[in-house]
């Protein structure tokens, strides 16, 4: 909710423009200790869309609800509803009028262990810059943007959404781990810098398993990311070899 209350993300507000004009957000997240999860898409007025895939998560029987219905079950839930105008900030309104033919990425998301090694994951954006027709990414997608297991690892993407979503990215790093015995590092380099990379997609996944180890690996030219520990151990970084 901090990332998304923060307009300098792609993710609530502060989301970049749809070719119309709108804000448009999907968000998810995954308990790894049992598998649950809940996904919104299609936001367009719920304060914070990390709390409504929360909310799906806990108090539903569904794992994704878009547009008007995650809307109308978020009032509901008792969820800060706001004017689609909150969202707005200028900076994003004036960037879509100079690349509406360019497209861009700016996730956020947050894995975390808990000290009873219980592994969660959140994602939550605002998409593509000049998305149309409703198009909806990896984000809101499990085991493509969003995937957490407590006997593998948590992992939260971003990036290209299309190509997350057909190489079911968080989820084939965990299966490479479980299957195949990789480490977290081994394992989210063969997807992102190998797989992701031959297909053409772009972009990386922030990564912590269940013995605290941590990975952040992306093909871009640069991705922000960071982790901070319980010993006290932290780091904040935007490109590689930092």
């Amino acid at each position: 909710r901090v990332m998304e209350d923060n307009p300098l993300f792609n993710a609530g507000k502060g989301a970049v423009f749809t070719h119309e004009g709108r804000n448009e957000m999907d968000a998810s997240i995954m308990d790894g200790s049992n598998l649950a999860a809940g996904a919104v898409a299609v936001i367009t007025d719920i304060k914070n869309p990390i709390s409504a895939a929360r909310a799906v998560m806990e108090k539903s029987h569904h794992v994704l609800l878009s547009g008007a219905g995650a809307s109308e079950f978020a009032r509901e839930q008792g969820l800060e509803i706001v004017s689609p105008d909150y969202f707005r900030t200028q900076r994003r309104w004036d960037s879509l009028q100079e690349v509406l033919k360019k497209e861009k990425h700016g996730t956020v998301g947050c894995c975390a262990l808990d000290k009873y090694g219980n592994l969660a994951a959140g994602t939550s954006t605002g998409g593509m810059e000049n998305k149309r027709y409703n198009r909806i990414g990896d984000t809101p997608v499990i085991g493509a943007g969003t995937y957490a297991n407590n006997a593998t690892c948590a992992v939260s993407a971003t990036g290209h959404g299309e190509y997350f979503i057909r190489w079911t990215v968080s989820h084939d790093i965990s299966a490479l781990m479980e299957y195949k015995g990789l480490t977290l590092k081994a394992a989210s380099d063969l997807v992102v810098m190998e797989k992701l990379v031959r297909a053409g997609g772009s972009g990386g996944v922030i990564g912590v398993d269940r013995k605290g180890n941590v990975a952040m690996p992306f093909n871009s030219t640069g991705m922000f990311r960071g982790f901070a520990t319980s010993d006290g151990k932290e780091g904040i970084y935007i490109y590689r070899n930092e």
